[in-house]
């Protein structure tokens, strides 16, 4: 049996005392006269929180924009092109029949009417894709800043934009009836987000779970693989386009693929475009591996990525960030495309 060490004091001799060094005494200096002071909590007290934009930036372009100037200069030779042989066509047609020059003339001046009023449809698409966004920027600034006026704006500008919606009746009379008495600029935000947004987020929740269901069934049931990625592309693009009118953006055409262009860019600064890891745990979760086919685990797969992007496509055409509303979640679709899991909704 081993005995346990113990310490023994030395006679004569002192345990060893630690030395402070002695503080020395800060020698009094002179303040210039036009210095200034500033406190510590005086920056703590003006220290604004970060507020991240969930809408991606658009990355800076650097250098001549070559690209812009040849597609500018391909179009003007294609329209000088088609001038010149519609001038042609209608000459022809004069020498041959007057009454056909005078018929082409007519079909050509309706060409030139209809281009004039679809560029102006988009000008006016794209127009309210940049007024959603300005409105969110400044909601999330506002939100910082506490500024009361620029909040009253923000709201007062949203009530406008939804002044034709006979959904948000409702809504506007309540948002009116209480607008005057908040004096907080972020209860006057919340507010505003509850009664005008709120609905308008059940709607493209609606959407996106429809939306998602049929992507899931069709992968399920299709054969080809290329059936599979066309109605893909066709669900989820009807879905974006639908979820933006929803929200008043009315994308046109190159209305469309800029609001495209901007929830792929939100999914891929989220990191959320593929199926990572993440899903993939989600779905072994839910019990799919062990429960159902390989075919019908990829129509849940794509489900879920759909339902992900009408997720997105909220996010950027809301003309105010989620911050009073209940932000939707992809394990709520995963749980209402999976009810034969077993597992409980979360």
């Amino acid at each position: 049996m081993s005995r346990k060490p113990r310490s023994f004091d030395i006679p004569g001799r002192e345990p060893a005392k630690k030395v402070r060094p002695a503080k020395t005494a800060r020698k009094p200096r002179t303040v210039p006269a036009d210095a200034t002071l500033t406190f510590a909590s005086d920056d703590l007290a003006q220290r604004a929180p970060v507020v991240i934009d969930p809408v991606a930036p658009q990355p800076k372009r650097h250098g001549f924009p070559w690209g812009g100037l040849f597609w500018g200069s391909l179009g003007a030779l294609a329209s000088l092109t088609i001038g010149l042989w519609v001038e042609s066509l209608i000459r022809d047609l004069i020498v041959r029949e007057s009454w056909l020059g005078w018929l082409a003339i007519g079909l050509t001046g309706l060409i030139v009417v209809s281009a004039l009023a679809i560029a102006i449809r988009e000008i006016l698409a794209l127009r309210r894709l940049a007024v959603l966004d300005t409105l969110r920027e400044r909601g999330l600034r506002a939100r910082v800043s506490k500024d009361q006026g620029e909040a009253r704006a923000i709201a007062g500008e949203i009530q406008t934009l939804y002044k034709d919606r006979p959904d948000l009746t409702a809504g506007q009379k309540e948002l009116s009836s209480h607008h005057g008495e908040i004096i907080d600029p972020t209860d006057l935000l919340d507010l505003t987000e509850r009664n005008l947004l709120t609905p308008l987020d059940a709607k493209a929740r609606a959407l996106t779970m429809a939306s998602a269901k049929r992507v899931s069934l069709v992968t399920a049931v299709s054969p080809r693989a290329l059936v599979d990625v066309a109605y893909v592309l066709l669900e989820n693009t009807r879905l974006i386009r639908r979820i933006g009118e929803l929200y008043g953006a009315r994308p046109g055409t190159i209305g469309f693929w800029r609001l495209a262009r901007k929830v792929v860019a939100h999914l891929a600064v989220t990191g959320t475009l593929a199926v990572g890891d993440g899903l993939v745990q989600g779905l072994v979760g839910h019990g799919i591996a062990a429960k159902v086919s390989a075919r019908l685990g990829e129509g849940v797969v794509n489900g879920v990525l759909t339902a992900r992007i009408g997720i997105a496509t909220m996010e950027v055409c809301r003309p105010l960030a989620f911050s009073a509303s209940h932000r939707p979640k992809v394990a709520e679709f995963l749980g209402e495309l999976t009810p034969w899991s077993g597992e409980q909704k979360v």
